[in-house]
């Protein structure tokens, strides 16, 4: 089952337990019972339950969306790093260049082809993909600089094999849920009791109110989807991609 399917049965659900609980109240409620007022307290503590409620919705979408941006900035910042190192090789003769090249390809290879998927299935980041860039450090470091220009790009790729390192242990490092689950507990509770405050009210049946609280219902489910969906920024639908690699290293794509 898709994620966009799961979000759209999760909606319909809501909005049919909405309904359904508004009707069986309505068929069991007293002939004599007055539904045309609503003591002042009570729309008083549901407007402010609602009102708390979408901070903590608004202040929960911040958050993993603010990790999910974190994590693709890691990964473009890892991207660059690398493609800057194959191009201050430049400068070196061929045979330092080839395996300067070599252990670059090899490694964004690893990370787009094998790693991804290692992400998500282990949670954390591939033993083999350090090897791949310790060896591409050691590879780098192992020939002196013969000039000043060496002397420079030399030290640039070495600098940009410690930010491509940091990136990448910072990638780790998103791998997963960000949120704890205590505020999970608090979002599901919020959300039982801000619809279930909505028969507080004395809902009624007629059409207007019946559209009014599924969809109101609806909303909360696919603001709840879309936490937990950003909540894993590299294992769900809108998850951070390997973009920044392809984008840079062409022979990915094919």
């Amino acid at each position: 089952m898709s994620e966009w399917l799961a979000l759209a049965l999760a909606m319909a659900g809501a909005c049919l337990v909405v309904v359904a609980v508004v009707l069986v109240r309505h068929r069991k409620a007293d002939e004599d019972e007055d539904t045309s007022e609503t003591p002042d307290v009570i729309e008083y503590i549901t407007m402010m339950i609602g009102v708390v409620y979408a901070i903590v919705l608004g202040l929960a979408i911040a958050g993993v969306w603010e990790s999910r941006s974190a994590a693709q900035d890691d990964v473009q910042t890892e991207a660059q790093s690398l493609y800057e190192v194959s191009s201050r090789a430049e400068v070196f003769p061929a045979d330092y260049r080839a395996v300067v090249d070599k252990d670059v390809d090899a490694y964004v290879s690893f990370v787009v082809d094998t790693e991804w998927h290692y992400m998500r299935t282990e949670g954390g980041i591939s033993p083999d993909g350090t090897a791949l860039l310790g060896r591409l450090r050691t590879d780098v470091a192992s020939r002196a600089p013969q000039n000043d220009i060496e002397a420079q790009a030399y030290q640039a790729m070495m600098d940009k094999i410690a930010v491509a390192d940091e990136a990448r242990n910072s990638r780790g490092g998103n791998v997963g849920p960000t949120m704890p689950g205590v505020v999970w507990f608090g979002l599901g509770i919020g959300a039982v009791v801000t619809i279930g405050m909505m028969f507080a009210l004395q809902i009624r049946r007629t059409r207007r109110e019946l559209v009014l609280a599924g969809t109101f219902s609806a909303l909360i489910g696919f603001l709840l989807f879309l936490i937990w969906d950003f909540d894993d920024p590299f294992g769900r639908g809108m998850s951070v991609t390997t973009e920044p690699f392809l984008n840079l290293f062409p022979f990915l794509g094919g």
